[in-house]
């Protein structure tokens, strides 16, 4: 009785889903999406659940927002995954998110998962040397194995914070700079240009973002994205992340709507 009862409001509910989207899609839409996915530890303690536990009701959260994204036609989709700085906490529990992140890495080469279905192209954003052997192999498995997909594109930012991506891109800057001096292709050796530190950017293969949505209410950016994110719109719901919902992605793009045309004159004055 309960199956068929949960079959039409189902079909329900995605047919009036289908139909918001529709209406927003009349106003302009964001090209590019990030997540700040703060709270899963707190969601697991407020319901008295078991560590790890939080992590898992994230991963269902992101399959949620990553399906909303699609339908609503927006090409790049950026979630903090993991910051260098998580490294810091307890062995116990970095190694349990590892394993959890093993898991779910792996079950994105699942014919069923979403990425195939979607047609989505993932690439790992961030100091990959840094994980264990296992959790890089996958993640470069992954990225092969999407390669092709070009409907949407997720940028999974893992072992990264904004400082070392700067880092990085300036080191290879000045490496690159020396090699064309080498080469007499570059004579003016002492100048690097913002093109070159930009070309350099992990980011570099997706456009700035539009929106970034931080869950749980903090309005810090935690050192993600901070060359990316000048002109993007912040957006800061109360709910945890694993808490999440479609209204909360509406509210945004609404919100996005409104001050889209001051954003795009700010954008060409730059």
């Amino acid at each position: 009785m309960a199956d068929i009862i949960r079959q039409p409001l189902e079909q329900i509910h995605g047919f009036s889903r289908r139909c918001l989207f529709r209406v927003i899609s009349m106003g302009s839409l964001p090209i590019h999406m990030a997540f700040i996915m703060d709270g899963n530890r707190r969601y697991a303690k407020k319901r008295g659940l078991e560590d790890g536990s939080g992590h898992k009701a994230g991963f269902s959260a992101l399959m949620s927002m990553l399906q909303y994204c699609y339908e609503l036609g927006i090409k790049y989709v950026t979630i903090y995954a993991f910051s260098i700085d998580n490294f810091r906490r307890k062995p116990e529990e970095v190694q349990s998110l590892m394993d959890l992140m093993l898991e779910k890495i792996k079950s994105l080469l699942d014919k069923e998962s979403i990425v195939h279905g979607y047609g989505i192209r993932v690439y790992f954003i961030g100091n990959l040397a840094l994980l264990s052997d296992q959790v890089r192999a996958a993640a470069e498995e992954v990225m092969e194995a999407t390669a092709k997909n070009n409907r949407v594109v997720l940028l999974v930012c893992v072992a990264y914070n904004s400082t070392d991506e700067i880092v990085q891109a300036v080191k290879k800057s000045c490496v690159n700079k020396l090699v064309k001096h080498s080469e007499g292709r570059d004579r003016d050796i002492e100048r690097i240009q913002l093109v070159d530190i930009e070309e350099n950017m992990q980011m570099s293969v997706a456009p700035d973002p539009d929106i970034l949505i931080r869950s749980s209410g903090e309005t810090r950016l935690s050192n993600f994205l901070l060359w990316q994110t000048g002109n993007s719109q912040l957006f800061s719901p109360d709910a945890l992340w694993p808490e999440i919902g479609r209204r909360h992605l509406v509210w945004a793009i609404l919100n996005f709507q409104r001050s889209h045309s001051y954003l795009e004159k700010k954008k060409k004055q730059l």
